[in-house]
């Protein structure tokens, strides 16, 4: 299956007060860490969506083999960014059949959970989405086949992916991915994850 991959790094990081695709884990920004994990899978084209701050973050993209979109309206939501994603991917890769959405601030998500969510979409015909969970949430990373674009095309505002999963539940598997539960939200939450990484 031809799969995309779709980062949506446009956020402000109002809650931060600074630019959380550029902090640092292990000495790499957190846009780094997540571009590197989506290029040690076979997914293809990798598509970055920026918007806040773009001309700053953009530097720590250059010389990748990726896809780096600019989405003018990112101050309108989700939506927006997802429809920029789609657009991009299409654009480079005509032949997708499937995309999947990240951030760059769940530090935990690895190459083999994606691989294992592409691996789950494959094996039924009759999947449609595959979602993560953690702790009685569900949502990204999540993967989408393209009988479902037209669905994350109609979202507006600050719609996500997780109203899509919602209206195609019954077309929907879900990957317990436990450690999804931390997003790097906060100055609070980023020193608190850095300190036991470090610990490690």
């Amino acid at each position: 299956m031809n799969v995309s991959i779709i980062i949506l790094a446009a956020g402000a990081s109002s809650r931060m007060g600074a630019p959380k695709q550029l902090l640092l884990v292990d000495g790499k920004t957190l846009i780094k860490r997540i571009c590197d994990t989506a290029m040690d899978t076979t997914c293809h084209p990798i598509v970055v969506v920026l918007g806040a701050n773009r001309n700053i973050i953009r530097n720590e993209t250059e010389r990748m083999p990726i896809t780096v979109i600019d989405n003018p309206q990112w101050e309108n939501g989700m939506s927006s960014s997802i429809k920029m994603g789609l657009a991009g991917a299409y654009m480079t890769e005509k032949a997708i059949e499937a995309v999947i959405f990240l951030t760059v601030d769940m530090p935990y998500v690895s190459a083999e959970l994606i691989n294992k969510m592409i691996e789950k979409a494959e094996s039924d015909e009759k999947i449609e989405i595959v979602a993560c969970k953690y702790e009685n949430q569900m949502g990204i990373p999540v993967l989408f086949k393209r009988s479902i674009f037209t669905d994350l095309l109609e979202l507006s505002g600050d719609e996500g992916a997780k109203k899509v999963v919602v209206k195609n539940k019954d077309k929907t598997v879900f990957i317990d991915f436990p450690e999804g539960k931390l997003d790097l939200d906060t100055v609070e939450e980023y020193r608190n994850f850095v300190s036991k990484y470090n610990s490690n």
